[in-house]
């Protein structure tokens, strides 16, 4: 899938911002993506009509955090692939990503290599967070809020960063009751530990 991909041309860029409650910005990530199968996978459903039948179920609209994404000296190259199909290490709770936070989550199955997982989480990205700035470009501003991820821990009480983001295609099969979301961009980044001193800021532009 990933040479269907290169031949349309898809590509993407994802800049990360630290906003602190006084309003100043911190540039923390400015690189590429990574397209990554699942892209190619959503995309031939809609275009061999084998999919759903909404064009609504293509459209990127959810995705994840994950905290197993770079322990800071592994190379990027070694840790995205384009046969990436889900995070190292999601978030997997509506608790981890804040009941306190403005994230709406939702349920879903999750399609990894063709295998179905169940109940995993996604905060969805809002219809006014998601905007042309282009012919073909798109811009999704992921906002994790100061009430959002804050003081990650492990299931032994050690604390973790977030390091992981992927971007979802919402339900290219047209599964119902519920949804079955493919993990079409993916990066990793730098270690955050995630406090309510700040919220994260993800603009995430891909080009079709």
């Amino acid at each position: 899938m990933r040479n269907f991909t290169e031949e349309l041309g898809i590509n993407g860029y994802l800049t990360i911002i630290k906003k602190f409650k006084d309003g100043t910005e911190e540039t923390i990530f400015d690189d590429h993506n990574i397209i990554v199968s699942g892209m190619g996978v959503g995309l031939s459903y809609m275009f061999n009509g084998s999919g759903s039948n909404t064009v609504l179920d293509y459209q990127i609209e959810r995705f994840q955090l994950g905290t197993s994404g770079k322990d800071g000296t592994t190379p990027d190259s070694v840790l995205e692939t384009s046969a990436t199909f889900s995070l190292s290490g999601a978030l997997s709770s509506v608790v981890q990503y804040g009941t306190g936070s403005n994230l709406y989550i939702e349920e879903a199955t999750q399609i990894k290599n063709s295998v179905n997982t169940l109940n995993q989480v996604f905060p969805l990205i809002p219809a006014s967070k998601i905007t042309r700035v282009g012919d073909s470009s798109v811009r999704y501003t992921l906002v994790v809020d100061e009430e959002a991820c804050n003081s990650l821990t492990d299931a032994v009480g050690n604390t973790v960063n977030l390091n992981e983001v992927g971007l979802f295609m919402k339900n290219p099969r047209g599964d119902s009751d519920p949804n079955a979301s493919i993990l079409t961009a993916y990066r990793v980044f730098n270690n955050v530990y995630k406090t309510s001193d700040f919220s994260l800021i993800f603009r995430w532009t891909l080009n079709f």
